[in-house]
C-alpha cells in the first residue's frame, strides 16, 4: 500500500503544487483562459484556494517523507477531496457539467489517497 499511496500522492502532489502555484502567482487575466470561473471568484478567494493546494501537495508529502505528524497526509489528502467538491459545485453552478470530468478524477484520486494513507496511523 505504501508504494501505491507514494505513486498516487506523488502525481497529486505535482498536479495541486502547479495548479495551486498559478492561483498564487499569476494575474486573473493570466488565469482566465484557462480557469474562465475567475471572473465570478474574488482573486483573493481565488488566491486562498492555490494557497490551499500547494499546502495539500506538500501535506501529502512531507509528513510521510519526514515521518512526523503523519496524520496530516490523511487531513491533506481529505482537504484535497473538498477542494474538488467545491470545483464541482462551481461548475455545476455555472452550468459546466461537461468540465466536471478533471474533477471527478481530482476528487476520485484525493479519496484514495486519503484511504492509502491510512497506512501510517
Amino acid at each position: 500500500m505504501e508504494i501505491a499511496y507514494w505513486i498516487l500522492g506523488g502525481l497529486l502532489a505535482l498536479f495541486y503544487l502547479y495548479s495551486g502555484g498559478i492561483k498564487v502567482v499569476r494575474s486573473q487575466d493570466r488565469l482566465r483562459p484557462m480557469m474562465g470561473w475567475v471572473d465570478q471568484i474574488p482573486m483573493p478567494l481565488v488566491r486562498v484556494i492555490g494557497g490551499l493546494e500547494v499546502l495539500g501537495a506538500l501535506g501529502l508529502i512531507l509528513p510521510p517523507l519526514t515521518g512526523i505528524a503523519v496524520a496530516l497526509a490523511l487531513v491533506a489528502a481529505i482537504g484535497l477531496v473538498l477542494i474538488q467538491v467545491g470545483g464541482i459545485i462551481t461548475h455545476v453552478s455555472r452550468g459546466e457539467t461537461k468540465l466536471i470530468g478533471l474533477n471527478i478524477a481530482l476528487l476520485l484520486a484525493a479519496a484514495v489517497t486519503a484511504w492509502l494513507a491510512t497506512t501510517w496511523l
